[in-house]
């Protein structure tokens, strides 16, 4: 075991016998040499501990711990590090050399307490994956700490994999649930004010299969992260509020105009682009034209649309209109 660390990588592994060394060996292989790498086996059932076991570097830890999902590996590890920074990393994703030498240089800085950067969504083979690069574009697209804050309750812009962060971050603890435990962290991290920012490169091939949790396990549904994002919503912008404005009456608006009743929030109107619709009511609501959004007065005004494009033009007309995104406008789907 190396002194004090500079750097500590936490890696749950659970059944990763097939990417796990690759992961590591992409770790150990940073052009930062003073790092600790702690692998926790979330009690796999295949060869994962023996592959690990076969590796000989003493920057390496492996801890084994009962099957109890990933949010306690990850716990399990963060009390385990010995560094001021920790860094996450799954076991199928490769990161690249000078990532936490670009990260650390950043949070070393004092600005910031948390640094991640961008994706290359790939399959098991290392190739691109299609269906994923809408995706893959926009949670790219948010680098800054003030853009970071203002998407959140669209979908986490921070890839749990690519984040380093001072430890105070992460010994905030990830929560198990029936929701995504990572980004559940991140909310509750912006929430007590901690800030974050990406390095604008390339810092992390991100695997995606069939086999992935977010793929195959219910707490990454759409109705899991629907449960999050409307939990720290009503913590956080939407404490005690009674009425909001409203934008998107389509597919994507319609069952957030339903929960907004159900909360007892009174909606008092409804843009939307489509002619048809203007005029009419919706939830109770009546739905107007862009052209006739009321300037800022003191209610969150919701966004969700789902088209794509549809969040840069509503973003023009927001401004034009005084309102700020992550201030009194918030997109959340």
């Amino acid at each position: 075991m190396i002194p004090m660390p500079r750097l500590s990588v936490v890696i749950p592994a659970y059944n990763a016998e097939p990417t796990v060394l690759r992961a590591v060996r992409s770790v150990l292989d940073s052009t930062v040499r003073d790092l600790e790498c702690l692998v926790v086996d979330d009690g796999s059932s295949d060869r994962t501990l023996d592959v690990l076991r076969q590796m000989a570097d003493s920057r390496l830890r492996i801890l084994a711990a009962a099957h109890e999902g990933v949010a306690s590996a990850a716990n399990r590890a963060v009390a385990e590090a010995r560094a001021p920074f920790i860094a996450r990393m799954d076991a199928d994703d490769v990161c690249d050399p000078a990532r936490f030498a670009k990260q650390l240089e950043r949070l070393e800085g004092g600005l910031v307490d948390g640094v991640g950067g961008l994706v290359r969504i790939v399959d098991q083979n290392g190739s691109p994956v299609p269906s994923m690069r809408r995706y893959e574009g926009w949670v790219n697209s948010h680098l800054d700490n003030d853009s970071i804050r203002a998407q959140r309750f669209v979908e986490s812009p921070l890839v749990n994999p690519t984040m380093t962060a001072r430890r105070e971050v992460f010994e905030l603890g990830h929560r198990s649930g029936p929701f995504p435990e990572d980004y559940d962290l991140w909310l509750r991290a912006m929430a007590a004010g901690f800030r974050f920012e990406k390095i604008p490169e390339v810092v992390l091939d991100w695997t995606d299969g069939p086999g992935r949790l977010t793929r195959s396990h219910e707490n990454y549904s759409a109705d899991a992260f629907d449960r999050c994002r409307r939990e720290h919503l009503r913590k956080g912008p939407m404490s005690g509020v009674k009425r909001v404005g409203f934008w998107g009456a389509g597919q994507t608006g319609k069952p957030w105009l339903r929960w907004l009743g159900e909360c007892g929030i009174s909606v008092d109107w409804v843009v939307d682009v489509s002619p048809r619709k203007v005029g009419e009511t919706i939830h109770g609501a009546k739905v107007i034209p862009p052209g006739d959004l009321p300037g800022p007065d003191g209610s969150p005004l919701l966004i969700a649309v789902g088209a794509p494009g549809a969040r840069e033009l509503i973003e023009e007309n927001l401004r034009a209109r005084g309102y700020v995104s992550g201030e009194d406008a918030w997109f959340v789907a």
